[in-house]
């Protein structure tokens, strides 16, 4: 839902899932039960429903993914969109 409390079709949450597996070469997207959140602000609390995608690369580009958060936040009208990346090793 957007912050408003309007819910978000699934082809939108697909349209995501697409781009990143186009552009990363493979996502894996958290979708089918959404987790709570909780957020708090001084004495208010916000209720929210997340979505996850999971995407891994050799190499980050910083701004590309601040250009991604940008047009996220305004595509799902989010006053923030949450993109973290850590350093892996694979076994």
């Amino acid at each position: 839902m957007d912050n408003d409390g309007q819910p978000f079709a699934q082809e939108d949450f697909e349209r995501v899932k697409e781009e990143l597996a186009s552009r990363f070469e493979g996502v894996t997207a958290y979708l089918q039960a959404p987790a709570d959140g909780l957020w708090r602000k001084d004495a208010e609390s916000n209720a929210d429903k997340i979505v996850i995608f999971e995407v891994m690369t050799e190499e980050i580009d910083l701004r590309e993914w601040r250009d991604r958060r940008t047009a996220l936040e305004r595509r799902f009208r989010q006053e923030k969109v949450i993109i973290r990346y850590m350093p892996i090793t694979l076994i």
